[in-house]
Formats: C-alpha cells, structure tokens, sequence
C-alpha cells in the first residue's frame, strides 16, 4: 500500500484544510491536546457508567471491553451522504429481490448470472423454499460496510444481511458528543439520528402479517453473555419493546406467545437477533437453548414474522458479495451507484494461482467470517503467517476471497501523541419495510493503531460519530 496515496478526509494533498472540515479546525486551535484527552477519559467514564461493553469470545469468561471512542467526529457533506444513501439502498432493493428469487423461482440461477452451486452455501436454508414473507422482504435490517479510496471513491465492502450489530453506538457517540461538545453543533448543522430507534419499530410494525392491525414486537436476544447483549437490551428500552430470550416464548396453534404476568400475550413480529443456527431446536440444531421449539414452522406458515428473515445470510456471504452488482442490473434494471472492491474468488483456479503467488500484497478473508477473523491482511503479515494462511487456502480453496489491500481513507483521530490520521470505514443502516429508510449516520469503526487497516472491535478497532450535514456546506 502507497502510504503516499491516501484521501484524507480533513487535509487535501497540499496540507490546507478541505472547507468541510475548517469551521472543526478552527474551533480545534482553541482547544489543547489534555482538554481532549480529558474529554475522551470523561467519556470513558460515562460509556463505562452507562455500559456500553462488548464481550469477546474465546476471552476469559465475563471479561468485557469498551470499545474505544474518539472524540473527533467524522464529517460528510449533504451530497456525499446522498450517494452513499442512493447507492446503498439500491444495493439492499437488490439483495432483497434476489433472496425472494433464490427461495422462489430462482430466475438468476437459470439465467447463468449466479451459479447453481450457491444452493451448497452453508446459509443457504432450503426450509425456507417457497415460503412468502410479508412484502418479499427478507433483509429488514442491512448494515453496509463501506471504504473510501485513495481516489476518494466509495466502495462497498462487506454486506451485512443476518443481525447487523452496532447501531447502538452510532445513537450513543451522538448522545456523548452533545454532552461533551454542546458548542461545536453550533458551528455545525448536523443532521439527527436519535430518531432510529422509532423508525426501526415503525419498520418492524409495517411487515407483519397481513391482516395484523396493532402487531406486538419483541427482540430476541441469546441473552447476556451474548457480545452485543447491551444494544440488544438498549434498542428493546429505546423502542419501547419487551426484550426476551428464547424461553420466553413458545408456540401454539401456529402462533408464538409470550409469558407475561398477565398470561400468555400473542407476538406478531420477532426481530431476532440469534444466528439461524439457534432459532429452533426442532428445526437446526438439537442442542439449541436459546430458540423457541416449533418456531421455524410457525414462521413458515405465516403465523409471525421474523426480522430477518431465515436465510438471509446467504446474501451476505463473501463468495456471494462478488455477484451484486449483476443482481442490481438483473431486478432493477439500473447500474450499481456504489462498485464492489476487486474480488477473486479463490475457487476459481485462475484467481487461485494468482493469490497464491501474491499473498504478500492481498488481504484474503474466509467467506463466513466476521469480526476481522479468519483474515489475512498480507502488507502487515509476517512470512510465517503467510505460510500458514497459504496452507489453509489449499486445504479448502472455496472457503476464501482475496482482494487488494485498498488505501483507505483517514480521518483526525486523537492519539496519545496528538491528533493524527487514522483509517476508517462506515456502516450505514439501511431498513426495508413498506418504505425504504436510511437515518443519516452509521456506525463509523476506526483503525486506532497507526498503519492499521483492521477497524473491527474485536481487533482494537474503534468508533466515532459520523456527522452528516444538512446541506451542502458547513453553517
């Protein structure tokens, strides 16, 4: 990677300072390094009170982070906002179709554009086959990962479609930021995003059955030792929804029931988050304690409505990342707004041979995989992991990717030494109900390591707050 070639988004390539951020450089003059550095211990402190953590898997049982929070915002112009608004809702009306074809007549398949073989994908479900879902939709919820390049273009990286996670800190580094900088919203016209949480249950309340007129929602959560179990119980009190685990529920007379106090309590929309592997031990796996027996056949027969669907992950696996932008063309008869990052796909033995030969350069990811594990990123692998990755891909070429590593964007990020630029990428939330709705934000991870690409929390990454503004200059 050209460390030379990087878009900063604050500076352009002579130093100056690009228009969008100087109204932030220059209240940033007035302000020291300690009186940041305070604020973002403050900060600390108030997420740490409140609870904002994450476990990690694998960790010592119970060990939980914060997720670390910079105290400088990331900024995006009006216009900026309605490309990436555009493109990845377009993105999201495609995937959408093309998991109503794949469970229905899989048009795509005969036409030759997506191969036959993405019914061997692990998240493909054929339990879902020829089942109806409320309006078609089956990604109700899409988080989509998005990178700047060095050119300051936009690119799609990742594809979010099973229980995209990490809202809850795009609403609270909004709320932290008020607190902390009340002055610099007054230099800026940010646009809001504390809305969400409404929205999202507007949503949800919109793709009940047909015939539902006051639909009762709840959130499904594994419960707490689950690494996102603090959003799950936050967007649950934000919406003003019950939050449950599994054995909260159960079924009968093809409908799902909550215990309450009160009695049995009828339950139209379920918006899950637990992995399809867990959803229903009569269904997947035996071993499930975290699902509710006979819910898949409920879901199956139209008695609730899940969000997301069943075998919505299909559409968001890596080796199927590299087919959208031909969905895009082939339901909605448009060009892609936004391009994929240049992918081979390691099953092909051209791509094959090429990576191998060039591991050093790429990063390479398991197709499954999340959380930045199961990935190679080769600039900054030592030759020993190389060799140990290589001897992975031979053994099961078809479970990896491989694309260029990208000179992403920076951004001001406060470090011990001062303000300096750090990598990030972005991932706005895209919710699909009777209407298609986009809160202007998203959850911005941030690389604190100089050098580093890997923004995932699990890998030391961080977040910010993304400011969208309205209108197309800073106030």
């Amino acid at each position: 990677m050209n460390t030379q070639n990087i878009f900063d988004e604050m500076r352009a390539g002579d130093g100056q300072v690009r228009l969008l951020y100087q109204p932030f450089s220059e209240w940033l003059k007035g302000v020291d390094h300690a009186q940041l550095m305070q604020k973002s211990r403050e900060a600390e402190m108030l997420f740490r009170r409140v609870g904002i953590t994450f476990n990690v898997y694998g960790e010592e049982a119970g060990a939980e982070r914060l997720i670390p929070f910079d105290v400088i915002p990331r900024i995006l112009a009006a216009n900026e906002w309605r490309q990436l608004s555009a493109g990845v809702i377009q993105r999201v009306a495609a995937l959408n179709a093309f998991l109503n074809d794949l469970y229905h007549d899989q048009e795509i398949i005969k036409a030759g554009i997506v191969p036959a073989s993405i019914l061997e994908n692990e998240m493909y479900r054929p339990e879902m086959q020829g089942v109806d879902v409320p309006g078609g939709i089956y990604a109700h919820i899409a988080g989509i990962d998005i990178v700047r390049t060095a050119e300051n273009q936009f690119y799609v990286l990742e594809d979010n479609l099973r229980t995209p996670s990490g809202v809850s800190y795009m609403l609270e580094n909004r709320k932290m930021m008020m607190r902390l900088f009340p002055e610099l919203f007054r230099r800026y016209a940010v646009a809001p995003v504390e809305h969400y949480p409404q929205v999202l249950l507007n949503n949800l309340r919109a793709v009940a059955q047909p015939g539902v007129h006051d639909p009762v929602v709840v959130l499904l959560t594994p419960g707490a030792y689950n690494s996102a179990y603090f959003e799950h119980a936050f967007l649950a009190q934000q919406m003003g929804i019950e939050l449950v685990e599994g054995q909260d529920l159960f079924c009968r007379d093809n409908a799902v029931f909550m215990r309450t106090t009160e009695g049995p309590k009828r339950v139209d929309v379920i918006y899950r988050r637990i992995d399809d592997d867990f959803l229903d031990p009569l269904a997947f796996r035996e071993d499930s304690m975290l699902g509710v027996p006979g819910l898949v056949s409920v879901y199956r027969n139209g008695g609730v409505t899940l969000a997301n669907a069943i075998g919505a992950g299909v559409a968001d696996d890596k080796s199927t990342y590299t087919y959208v932008p031909e969905m895009v063309r082939f339901y909605l008869g448009e060009e892609p707004i936004l391009s994929n990052v240049p992918t081979y796909k390691l099953e092909n033995p051209d791509d094959l041979k090429y990576v191998l030969e060039h591991l050093a350069e790429l990063v390479v990811k398991e197709v499954q995989g999340s959380g930045g594990y199961g990935m190679l990123v080769g600039p900054t692998a030592s030759k020993q992991q190389i060799e140990d990755f290589r001897a992975r891909i031979l053994a099961e070429p078809d479970n990896y990717i491989a694309q260029p590593t990208l000179a992403l964007s920076t951004c001001p990020t406060l470090v011990e030494q001062g303000v300096a630029p750090r990598h990030v990428d972005l991932r706005p939330f895209v919710l699909s109900g009777k209407t298609v709705t986009l809160v202007p934000g998203g959850l911005c991870r941030v690389a604190m390591r100089e050098g580093s690409l890997v923004v995932n929390s699990s890998q030391g990454g961080g977040t910010k707050d993304t400011w969208v503004l309205n209108g197309d200059k800073p106030c």
